[in-house]
């Protein structure tokens, strides 16, 4: 046991965060905390790290265990270059490589019979320094720095002139570097691009110590975390598995919770009921066993209705009239600023029912290809075609299509003057805005807000070819997973650029990679694309001949594409297929369960335990409940 917490709670004047927070952290332990935006997390790694204090509980970490913590925002006065203040996260192996010069430098003074002396001690130092790790400390620190981002060339830069995000990266290569015993990051990879993130991922899994995450990428989460400590209802509960694990178990724990909820409350409500109706017959002994009644169901301890909290807002998205089967198509698209070519010679095409996403690096025109579809941006060349019946819903990530002097109400109101107040304001509220919160003015509003605006927007739209830009962006985990739902059961077309691999691999069957190059195609989900991406050959030279666009794609790899994916379909088929039946399997249990538990209290009923023709009857259908129950169980646990 590295860390230990126990019934830790903190509040502050009119909020409570949490209350009686308790657990422990075995070495090697990849864990993440998640929660919605407010519950605590950052909060609770400034207790375990001592930055700020609990109201009771406590914290004890492991005799002479070490920990590294990295905030959110970096608030110590750092200096000197970047290599050097990334290098200084090991003093003791700088302190023991300048020892080591030193020796090496007083060794030209010394006659033979000093050297021999000399050299046995310089070897056992030498035997010291190489296993800390010393010989190549310095090849590491060069690892991390490029892994994270930098280059050899920003090595020298000052560190006190770097951005909040070169600093926050800076710090995490110091962190990484110092190895301690336990990793505690709060959202390590909110300035990292995705071949950082990538890099990052591969370094925490191999990781010999414990690791402690607060982040709000699920990719990572999935990849990086075998446990996550959930945060929520001023309380913790523990999962063993990576995010996915854990949606999947807390939709079952909520359910299970929400189940006994109902049970319980129609148990209230019944023997109220019978309470009333005793009282009605208005004699002694009816009014005295009415009495009793109430008696025994004050001692009830009541179960609290559980909140759903992934219910923060709701989307329901409508594709109105059908559209053609091909939706769009675009030839020889091409772009430029300037002298800086973005892309050229851009081809591809969407049809019907289709969900694409376009990745790519940072700054290589995605967002500039939904803009000249909009008409927002005049393209340099090429031609662009919308289908027939084809109905765009555009959602902007600069929310330029708001207007900054409107409050929210005016701008429903004026974009679908149909509705009437009672509609906009049951769809604002379902985004989350309600009360005073409609008159509120976009220009006053949080990146967060403009994208829910946005969003509630779209939702009216009835359009039938969605074209998203960063739809997640500002966006919590349970309103991320809200947007996937809504998309899933969309009918529409939909095409989107989005950084949040999570996202795209939730919702892509098709994945358009623009490189500086052209376009590769990937006929399947996001993990698809990561297995082939390093198999498709990248074009190696300038002629246009070699651009790799979709229409130019080697036929063996697109045809291998389409193949695979047609099995990942076929694939996807009997999983659904499988998911259908387990809810099934699970369905009868729950059903035979509660027959089981209804019949085994009726046979302690005084009016049953002395009748052995209904106890005969009784125990015979337990025993055929019994013998139903088994194989469902074992069917229930194949599927699982």
């Amino acid at each position: 046991m590295l860390l230990s917490v126990s019934n830790v709670s903190k509040e502050y004047p009119g909020n409570l965060l949490f209350s009686g927070v308790s657990f422990l952290i075995d070495k090697g332990e990849k864990t993440a905390i998640v929660g919605n935006n407010g519950c605590g997390k950052s909060t609770l790694l400034k207790i375990i790290v001592g930055e700020e204090r609990s109201d009771d509980g406590s914290i004890i970490f492991e005799k002479d265990s070490s920990f590294g913590y990295l905030a959110q925002y970096q608030e110590e006065d750092a200096f000197g270059t970047i290599y050097d203040y990334v290098i200084e996260a090991r003093p003791d192996i700088l302190e023991m490589e300048d020892e080591l010069s030193r020796m090496e430098e007083k060794m030209a003074d010394l006659d033979e019979d000093e050297l021999h002396s000399f050299m046995e001690s310089y070897e056992n130092k030498r035997h010291i320094f190489s296993s800390i790790g010393g010989e190549s400390y310095r090849s590491e620190a060069v690892g991390v720095l490029k892994g994270l981002g930098f280059t050899e060339d920003e090595f020298t830069h000052d560190v006190k002139k770097l951005s909040g995000g070169q600093k926050t990266r800076a710090a995490l290569s110091r962190l990484l570097l110092s190895e301690p015993d336990i990793l505690l990051l709060d959202e390590p990879i909110n300035h990292l691009d995705i071949t950082a993130i990538e890099w990052l991922e591969g370094f925490l899994k191999n990781y010999k110590g414990a690791v402690i995450i607060v982040a709000h990428d699920r990719y990572f989460l999935d990849r990086v975390v075998s446990r996550v400590l959930d945060l929520s209802e001023h309380g913790i509960r523990d999962y063993k598995g990576n995010y996915s694990e854990f949606v999947r178990q807390k939709d079952i724990y909520l359910s299970a919770r929400f189940s006994e909820y109902e049970k319980q409350q129609k148990q209230i409500a019944h023997e109220k009921a019978v309470i009333e109706k005793l009282r009605s017959y208005n004699r002694e002994k009816s009014i005295k066993r009415a009495e009793s009644r109430v008696k025994k169901l004050n001692k009830i301890e009541l179960i609290e209705k559980p909140k759903d909290e992934d219910s923060s807002m709701t989307l329901s998205l409508s594709s109105g009239k059908r559209s053609g089967e091909d939706v769009l198509d675009v030839s020889g698209l091409s772009k430029s600023y300037g002298q800086k070519e973005l892309f050229t010679d851009l081809s591809f095409h969407i049809t019907r029912g289709e969900r694409v996403a376009l990745i790519g690096e940072n700054g290589i025109g995605k967002s500039t290809i939904l803009k000249i579809i909009n008409d927002q941006v005049p393209a340099d060349g090429g031609v662009i075609r919308i289908g027939s019946n084809v109905s765009i819903g555009y959602y902007d990530q600069e929310q330029q299509l708001l207007d900054e002097s409107k409050t929210l109400f005016d701008e429903m109101s004026d974009s679908y003057p149909g509705l009437d107040n009672t509609k906009i304001r049951n769809v604002l509220a379902a985004f989350l805005f309600t009360g005073e919160d409609v008159y509120k003015r976009i220009s006053d509003l949080s990146g967060g807000e403009r994208g829910r605006i946005s969003l509630a927007k779209l939702m009216l739209r009835d359009a039938n070819f969605l074209i998203l830009d960063e739809p997640t962006n500002h966006l919590d985990m349970q309103s991320k997973e809200i947007l996937e739902n809504a998309l899933a059961i969309y009918d529409g077309t939909v095409f989107f650029v989005s950084h949040d691999r999570y996202f795209v691999n939730s919702c892509a069957e098709k994945i358009l990679e623009l490189t500086s190059k052209g376009l590769r195609i990937f006929y399947g989900d996001y993990d698809y694309y990561l297995e082939k991406r390093d198999n498709v050959n990248s074009p190696d030279t300038d002629s246009k001949d070699d651009v790799s666009s979709t229409d130019n794609v080697s036929k063996d790899t697109t045809s291998s594409g389409k193949a695979d994916w047609e099995e990942q379909k076929k694939e996807a088929a009997r999983q659904k297929k499988r998911q259908i039946r387990l809810a099934e399997v699970e369905n009868e249990i729950s059903a035979l369960e509660d027959e089981k538990q209804s019949l085994s209290e009726e046979m302690y009923k005084d009016e049953v335990a002395t009748n052995s023709a209904k106890l005969n009857e009784i125990s015979t259908r337990l025993s055929e409940i019994d013998n139903k129950l088994d194989p469902l169980y074992d069917e229930w646990e194949e599927l699982s």
